[in-house]
C-alpha cells in the first residue's frame, strides 16, 4: 500500500488496514515511539522516508508475515523475546508450562528444556528463579544463536547445548525437564495456515504423527531425571488423552494434564518412580 507523507499518526491510527493492535504495533516500530507516544504524537506528519517506511511494514503483514518477524521481538512471561524466522514465536499457551515448572521447583533445582527455540521457557525460568540452574538445548544453532541474546538481554544465566534430544548430556540428570516439541502433525492443514507459514517447520511438525517426539522424550527423559523428578510437555489441543497414556505406559507417576488460559489441556505431565 502506499502511505502520502503528510499523514498525521492520528489518522493512521484508525485508517490503517490492520487490526488496531497490529496498527500501534507497527506505528510504534516505524516512528521509534511508546504506545502512549502515538497519543501524544497525534497530530505529528510523517515525512517521505517514515511513510515509505510504514508502508512497507504494512504491505509486509498484508502478506502474511507475523508482526513478531516484522518488530522482530515479542513478549513472552513478562519479558523481552528478540524473534526471527529461525524460532517459532512465543504464545502465550507456553507460559503454562513456565508456570508449573516453578511451582515445582525446589531450591537450586536442575531444570532441562529440551528444543528451546527462542529460550523463551529456559529464561523465563532462569530470570524468575536464579537460584536454578537452568540447561536448554536445541539442535539449531540459529535457534541457539537467538536463545543465547535473549538470555543476556533479560540477564538470565542459561546454559545452551546443541543437542538432537538427549544425545548431548551424557548421563546429567535434573529434577525436572520441560519441553513444548514438534507436535503438529505433518497432514495438518494449519501448517499452511495463518503464521504457521513463516515459522521454521521443523519446529512445529514432526513429520508423522505429532506424537513421535513426544514419545521420544517420555522413552528417554527417566535416565535422566532424579527419583521423582517431573517432565513436563506441552502439545497439541487434543493430544491430551494419547500423550497421557503414553506417559502411563511408560510408567510414570501422577499423570495429569493442565489447561492453558482458553481452558484447553495444554500442557501433560508426571514423575520419574522413586
Amino acid at each position: 500500500m502506499k502511505i502520502a507523507p503528510g499523514a498525521t499518526v492520528g489518522a493512521l491510527q484508525a485508517g490503517l488496514p490492520l487490526d488496531p493492535l497490529e496498527n500501534r504495533i507497527l506505528l510504534c516500530h516505524a516512528l521509534g515511539l511508546t504506545r502512549v507516544g502515538l497519543i501524544t504524537n497525534a497530530e505529528r506528519a510523517l515525512n517521505a522516508e517514515e511513510a515509505a517506511c510504514l508502508a512497507a511494514l504494512v504491505g509486509r503483514r498484508q502478506g502474511g508475515e507475523p508482526i513478531a518477524y516484522i518488530v522482530g521481538q515479542r513478549e513472552f512471561f513478562g519479558l523481552p523475546f528478540q524473534v526471527s524466522p529461525a524460532v517459532l514465536i512465543p504464545r502465550p499457551d507456553t507460559e503454562l508450562i513456565v508456570e508449573l515448572t516453578l511451582e515445582r521447583l525446589a531450591p537450586r533445582a536442575r531444570v532441562l528444556d529440551m528444543g528451546s527455540g527462542s529460550g523463551a521457557i529456559a529464561v523465563a525460568v532462569a530470570h524468575t528463579r536464579p537460584d536454578t540452574a537452568v540447561t536448554a538445548l536445541d539442535l539449531s544453532e540459529d535457534a541457539l544463536a537467538v536463545a543465547r541474546a535473549n538470555a543476556a538481554a533479560n540477564g538470565a544465566t542459561v546454559r545452551f547445548l546443541r543437542s538432537d534430544w538427549f544425545t548431548a548430556l551424557g548421563n546429567e540428570a535434573f529434577d525436572l525437564i520441560a519441553s513444548n516439541p514438534p507436535y503438529i502433525a505433518s497432514s495438518d492443514e494449519h501448517l499452511v495456515q495463518g503464521d504457521l507459514r513463516f515459522e521454521p517447520s521443523a519446529a512445529l511438525t514432526d513429520f508423522a504423527d505429532g506424537l513421535s517426539a513426544l514419545r521420544t522424550i517420555i522413552k528417554g527423559a527417566p535416565a535422566h531425571l532424579i527419583a521423582g523428578g517431573w517432565l513436563l510437555l506441552e502439545h497439541g489441543y487434543d493430544q491430551a488423552e494419547a500423550v497421557r497414556g503414553l506417559f502411563t505406559d511408560a510408567g510414570y507417576a501422577e499423570v495429569e494434564s493442565w489447561r492453558d488460559v482458553n481452558g484447553i489441556e495444554r500442557v501433560s505431565g508426571g514423575r520419574r518412580r522413586k
